[in-house]
């Protein structure tokens, strides 16, 4: 595993100021893997006045020359697929077949789709009497999770360089290893000197710093809703741009004419995935009163299929989540549920058995679930499943919708357009009909306390752009 020392500032990698580190744990066995600088105001501020010195020169560098660099990006970031799959796995716990699918398959597609993006976007448009132009926003400051540690490196890297804006990234300090990973991708890539820049540190220091920075233009911030705020009110308060995409709880809706197996066995799934450890995931899975108990039943099945396991071997499915601190605040709610009188169905707050060692938590699933329960209403971020039952289509709605977030979501029926009409009432960014597959182009976000903005595709990459109009 390649290991830097310093911070890659200015197209090179250089001493942090200070001589802090930040410890990279692997989850699994509570070892050491890794460590890193933590970096500090002095190193945000020269990260950002190498941005600023970059943007005028990429600003002004031909929309299909900058396709290329990130086409080459994407190329370099193909040629580490293996290296990003193991880092992912050793520093977030994913297991490695999900890393290999997903944390290092995805980021290379979303890639490759802003190398098309940049090439093909129309910059410009007439509208009346008026040349609109659409211009870089400027010096984006992105902070990242540690969720899915390259993929939202590379939603908000790849349209900020599409758009001509330079950055400065600060990733999570659980999960900063892989993007040093990127950061060499960059290089390789031959974006010049100033356009990408990476501080790694801890978010109320370097993070703080990066999002109050006078010389940055927009912030974009991925991460909790209690986080967003405090960076929502901080770039508020400078009249920055800000994007911000936060938490959610999401609704599995399963109607009444719906294939009950397969939305069950494709809602455990979802919730399971990643070890429960993503905003989107439908972590409430509302089903008829009459097929309830069914419900419940498969539920339980197929929570027996995700056995907690070394990340490292092929066939885990559910590895350990990514902190002590973390699994904490998931067998914290686990208790809670049991305490508020839900019905546990399957796992628990205990460690699963020949995983003491490790932050591992029981794959859960609770029955008897009312709307009022805290399980019901707040983000746990764990492999935890709340089963609720409705009485009617309008009732499945309310429930549904009685949430502070609107992230995601997916409706299960016997017709599609039964389903489509049910999802188009629903308060939520995006929805997923009868299993249909994740879309890569498809804008990312939510409503309410879901956030701010939209991520991957065109809408992804217009949150980088600002318009000029000349009038003739």
């Amino acid at each position: 595993m390649q290991a830097h020392n310093g911070m890659y500032i200015d197209g090179d990698w250089r001493p942090a100021a200070g001589g802090g580190t930040i410890e990279v744990v692997n989850p699994a066995d509570e070892e050491v893997i890794g460590a890193v600088p933590a970096g500090s105001a002095e190193d945000v501020d020269a990260a950002v006045r190498a941005a600023r010195a970059a943007l005028p020169a990429w600003a002004a560098t031909p929309p299909a020359e900058r396709a290329a660099r990130i086409g080459a990006l994407r190329d370099a970031l193909a040629a580490r697929r293996e290296a990003i799959a193991a880092t992912v796995t050793a520093e977030l716990g994913a297991p490695i077949s999900f890393s290999q699918a997903v944390h290092a398959g995805l980021p290379v597609t979303v890639a490759g789709t802003y190398a098309a993006l940049a090439a093909e976007h129309p910059f410009e448009e007439r509208l009346g009497n008026s040349l609109v132009l659409h211009e870089p926003v400027g010096v984006v400051g992105a902070i990242t999770p540690w969720n899915y540690p390259l993929h939202q490196i590379v939603a908000k890297a790849a349209p900020a360089l599409a758009a001509g804006c330079t950055m400065v990234l600060k990733p999570a300090e659980d999960t900063p290893l892989v993007a040093q990973l990127f950061a060499e991708a960059v290089h390789e890539a031959g974006l010049p000197p100033g356009v990408f820049n990476l501080v790694t540190g801890l978010g109320p220091v370097a993070g703080q710093a990066l999002a109050g920075h006078e010389g940055v233009d927009m912030v974009s911030f991925t991460g909790s809703t209690a986080v967003g705020r405090r960076i929502g009110a901080l770039a508020g308060g400078a009249v920055k741009r800000v994007a911000l995409e936060l938490g959610g709880k999401s609704a599995n809706v399963i109607l009444p004419g719906a294939d009950l197996a397969r939305a069950v066995k494709a809602g455990v799934a979802n919730v399971m995935a990643n070890s429960g450890q993503t905003c989107s995931a439908w972590t409430r899975m509302l089903v008829h009163t009459d097929r309830y108990d069914e419900a419940v039943e498969l539920a339980a099945a197929a929570t027996a299929r995700y056995v907690p396991g070394d990340p490292a071997d092929p066939a885990t499915r559910l590895g350990p989540v990514v902190s002590a601190r973390q699994r904490e605040r998931v067998t914290g709610y686990i208790r809670t549920g049991i305490e508020e009188g839900a019905t546990l169905v399957a796992g628990g707050p205990d460690a699963p058995e020949g995983r003491e060692r490790g932050w591992y938590v029981r794959p859960t699933v609770f029955a008897d679930v009312t709307p009022e329960m805290t399980i019901a209403r707040e983000e746990i971020f764990g492999p935890v499943l709340s089963i609720l039952r409705y009485q009617d289509t309008e009732d499945a709605l309310r429930i549904a919708d009685d949430s502070v977030y609107g992230l995601a979501g997916a409706v299960w029926a016997g017709d599609e357009a039964e389903a489509v009409a049910f999802a188009r009432r629903l308060r939520t960014g995006q929805v997923d009909i009868n299993g249909g597959r994740f879309n890569p182009l498809a804008p990312f976000g939510g409503y309410k306390q879901s956030g701010v903005g939209r991520e991957l595709g065109p809408h992804g990459l217009t949150e980088y752009l600002q318009t000029k109009s000349l009038q003739f």
